[in-house]
């Protein structure tokens, strides 16, 4: 009795031990399917193995295989469930993961079950096409790597319906190694080289901030000199999806309502002016209260697991501002002899606006359809706005204060007290000096002469104002203010403003004189008096005249005090009108002259989504460089590149999302990243900030106090750091034969043009400010070439986006790859880049190309199913052949076959049909025309 009590306390514990690991690794969402999956967090030594299953039965294009172990205590333990397409030479390939402890090593049995692809039930014996199972203890004290199984059907039958051959895969050993070495030392190296990867990068403060959700797969491919590479790849989505929406609708909304103070604090104005000052609270307010709107949505969101919005929601409204499927791609390669080697892509769908669609097309051609207003318009830069500004607010203080001067000059003129006369001459000349410093300005002068030219241009015409007021613009109407009257006719000389303000002093220097010559003849007088009496002698000190005497002083002072001040009214009406113009103007640039309101919401969206996906990219290339020190004079001295990556078409709605990016992109050059220290190392403080207004924002990135404090000194002192995105696109689906043969790809190639042009700037910069940098002198080789691939105007030129992208990773860029939901198109370039980067870079085996590029575009269909970013029904339209890949390092650019054998058939129709449509229009009146006669 007491053993059997003792047996079931040792089943019990060990039932309890199956099911703690089992609850950890479905928490950490370790329980995946295979060898790609992610065994960062593993403790245990895994069994690696790769399957490769022959059918002799006829069956379809996909099967399920389905493995499992069986033992005395789990009498059937799910390992993973994959579907698994056939490759060309008939065979179905898998590859599993699975802990090995003592305990499967030596009782345990791994079974190997194959389905068609429309039944998954384990046990149902209809649709199973055949099984095997082996012993797991022989399979890994077998010298030989791999054994072949015999596939056998469920009923038992002699007959073989097939092969399944098991390699076991495990770390290289080396040369000096000892042959006797146990697999599970070598699997053991293997797990440990895994653990230190995650746990010390992955999890540390920094990618927590960038990075959520991560789901990781681990690869072994093999290299030309027969050796092994490790390749983990790992997908993020990040928090930056929906934490920089909303601080950029924040900064948006209060920019908005301090416009609108800003032009209500303004003087009484001309209806003309007035009415657009209307034009400019009413755009404000539209738009205020559309982003408290939409930025109420997003804080209710703010609790949702997700950090990511899916494609199927890239329509929605409340997710305007949200980057559709952005996402981190991250391949990490450690080779034989060196250590591991980070690649990074941002990919997101391309920044557009879904939401308002593109019956109208997209930002380029809506923005130019407004630009004969925005050209009628003044502008002034920022700078000009600001200074227009204080301008104002020291006319304000400044013209009361020398009234009152004025005044008190006149008062102490009846005391005749040469003391307080002096005091309030020398305060009058003071604020007087300052307030002709502040007119001298050449910012007046230019304003005043615009509101001229203004008025002549706009000559007997008239305006529709929001608030439904129609003014019939006239010279005489056009003005600051009620009281500032330009001439009718004639020009308006720069030496109208500059007598203005000369007035002012004059009036200045006469009363000076006056005051002068006054108080000498008073001295005169008194020098004229008994030179022996007491009270003579105290002539100088406050005393009283005659009132003839006061009199004469008031008279003759009160004409110039008078002038004086209409001199400095004349001067205030004007120079207040010119201030009020450009602070206005600047309103009316900044709101109205950049159209309606949905055309300025649809560019602030379009800058949000593709803000979010930069930030993401530009904070992984600064916590992968911290200890690179080229990399960091970098950011000092040119910034940081951005190169957008589209593989958009140039045909139907997806020419609008192009032109949005276009627009998008471009708005990104007046981004810069300033680098601060964080308060603490909570997930919250090490999240980026958004500072500053529209064309001035600042993405403040936070570092740990360690981090920030081994920073260059310009760095930790908030040295900016600038942003220069460039975009290149290659339409690569069936939708851009199309274009090339029926359309139009005049924008693509003006796109590509202008990107060569800013992308070879930014790497003469670089190599006139870092001409030490490594590898910079090969980039004119580089640039060239890129040049070559934009003028050769191909169909399809995939080679622009290999060698942008080649270029980008040379200089450190962030790379950014965006089609229209970041899916199909974008999964197979970026898995093509990463096979093409460990054939290059790393001497992937040309023979295990195909297969690895394989392995990683089912990685990803796996992965976007479970992430909800696309459909079952898979990457539907590659776009990319895998047996034809482009290099970045050889003289004869390999070309890629840019639209799989399946998208022929359809373009062939459409061929044929429009062919036997013009025959039909050819011969149809010659059939028709008897039949009427």
């Amino acid at each position: 009795m007491d053993s059997l009590r003792r047996g079931f306390a040792n089943l019990r514990t060990l039932m309890e031990s199956h099911g703690q690991l089992a609850h950890g690794a479905a928490e950490r969402g370790e329980w995946n399917n295979n060898l790609e999956a992610a065994c960062g967090a593993l403790t245990a030594p895994q069994l690696l193995l790769a399957l490769e299953c022959r059918v002799v039965v006829a069956t379809a294009a996909k099967v399920k295989i389905h493995v499992s172990t069986v033992d005395a205590y789990d009498v059937r333990k799910h390992c993973c469930t994959q579907t698994v397409k056939r490759s060309e030479d008939g065979a179905f390939r898998a590859s599993v993961r699975c802990s090995v402890d003592a305990e499967l090593q030596q009782h345990s049995r791994m079974e190997v079950r194959l389905y068609r692809e429309e039944d998954l039930r384990p046990r149902c014996t209809r649709s199973c096409l055949g099984f095997t199972s082996f012993s797991i203890a022989d399979l890994l004290r077998s010298k030989e790597p791999s054994s072949s199984q015999k596939l056998r059907t469920m009923d038992g039958g002699a007959g073989e319906v097939g092969e399944v051959t098991v390699s076991r895969l495990q770390v290289e050993e080396d040369e000096e190694e000892e042959e006797d070495e146990r697999p599970a030392d070598k699997r053991s190296v293997l797990c440990d080289t895994l653990h230190g990867s995650v746990q010390d990068r992955d999890n540390s403060p920094l990618m927590r901030a960038a990075l959520c959700s991560q789901v990781c797969k681990v690869y072994r491919f093999q290299t030309e000199d027969r050796r092994w590479l490790l390749v983990r790849e790992q997908m993020s989505e990040t928090p930056l999806s929906f934490s920089l929406p909303r601080q950029l609708l924040s900064a948006l909304v209060q920019e908005h309502e301090d416009r609108v103070l800003e032009v209500k604090e303004l003087s009484d104005l001309s209806p003309h002016w007035d009415g657009l000052r209307h034009d400019v609270i009413a755009h404000c307010d539209q738009l205020t209260s559309a982003y408290r709107h939409t930025q109420a949505e997003l804080d209710k969101l703010s609790t949702a697991s997700s950090c990511f919005k899916a494609s199927s929601s890239k329509s929605d409204r409340h997710l305007q501002f949200v980057p559709t499927n952005l996402h981190s791609q991250r391949m990490e390669v450690t080779g034989p002899d060196s250590a591991g080697v980070w690649y990074e892509v941002v990919t997101f769908g391309a920044p557009a606006d879904h939401h308002q669609a593109f019956r109208h097309g997209g930002l380029k051609k809506l923005i130019s359809k407004h630009a004969d207003h925005r050209k009628s318009s003044v502008s002034y830069s920022r700078d000009e706005i600001c200074r227009a500004r204080e301008l104002l607010a020291s006319v304000a203080r400044l013209q009361p204060l020398i009234f009152g001067l004025a005044e008190e000059l006149l008062s102490v003129c009846a005391e005749v007290n040469f003391g307080r006369l002096r005091e309030a001459l020398d305060s009058l000349k003071e604020q007087t000096s300052l307030f002709i410093h502040a007119l001298k300005d050449e910012l007046v002068k230019r304003a005043l002469l615009d509101i001229h030219d203004q008025s002549a241009s706009n000559n007997h015409s008239d305006h529709v104002h929001s608030n439904g007021l129609h003014c019939e613009v006239a010279p005489a109407d056009q003005e600051g203010a009620p009281s500032l009257r330009l001439q009718d006719a004639g020009e308006y000389g720069d030496e109208e403003w500059d007598r203005t303000w000369e007035n002012v002093g004059k009036c200045l220097d006469c009363i000076l004189a006056m005051v002068e010559r006054l108080q000498g003849r008073e001295r005169l007088l008194q020098e004229q008096s008994s030179p022996g009496d007491a009270r003579s002698q105290n002539a100088a000190s406050p005393s009283s005249c005659s009132s003839s005497s006061v009199s004469s002083w008031q008279e003759q002072l009160l004409p110039l005090v008078v002038t004086l001040r209409d001199c400095v009214r004349e001067a205030v009406t004007k120079a207040r009108a010119a201030m009020t113009f450009v602070v206005l103007q600047g309103a009316v640039a900044a709101t109205v002259a950049q159209g309606p309101a949905q055309i300025v919401q649809r560019r602030h969206a379009v800058f949000s989504q593709g803000l979010s996906a930069v930030v993401c990219g530009f904070m992984l290339k600064l916590f992968g460089g911290l200890e690179d020190p080229e990399f960091l004079q970098q950011l000092l001295s040119v910034g940081i590149l951005a190169q957008f990556e589209s593989l958009l078409s140039t045909y139907g709605e997806e020419v609008g999302m192009l032109e949005d990016m276009e627009v998008g992109v471009a708005d990104l050059s007046s981004v810069a990243f300033a680098i601060t220290e964080a308060k603490s190392e909570q997930p919250d403080d090490l999240l980026p900030t958004l500072r500053g207004t529209w064309g001035g924002f600042v993405v403040q990135v936070p570092l740990p106090s360690e981090n920030f404090r081994s920073l260059p000194q310009e760095l930790q002192a908030g040295r900016l750091i600038r942003v220069e995105p460039v975009l290149f696109n290659v339409g690569i689906n069936q939708h851009q034969s199309l274009a090339d043969r029926f359309g139009d790809s005049s924008l693509q190639e003006r796109i590509n043009q202008q990107s060569c042009e800013r992308l070879r700037a930014y790497c003469n910069k670089l190599r006139d400010k870092l001409p030490n940098t490594a590898g910079i002198q090969s980039l004119l080789d580089l640039l060239s070439s890129l040049d070559r691939s934009v003028e050769a105007k191909k169909r399809k030129n995939v080679e622009v986006l290999w060698m942008a992208a080649f270029v980008c990773r040379k200089v450190n860029g962030v790379r950014l790859t965006s089609c229209k939901s970041a899916k199909d198109r974008t999964a197979m370039s970026v898995t093509l880049e990463q096979c093409t980067i460990l054939r290059e870079q790393h001497a992937l085996s040309q023979q295990h190309f195909s297969s690895a590029l394989d392995s990683m575009r089912r990685s990803r269909l796996s992965w976007g199913q479970m992430l909800g970013c696309y459909g079952h029904s898979g990457l539907s339209m590659s776009g990319f052949e895998p047996t034809e890949c482009p290099s970045a390092l050889q003289g004869s650019w390999l070309q890629l076959c840019l639209a799989s054998r399946r998208h022929f058939y359809p373009l062939a129709f459409l061929l044929v049909t429009s062919h036997l449509l013009v025959l039909w229009l050819i011969f149809s009146p010659v059939v028709l025309l008897p039949k009427y006669q």
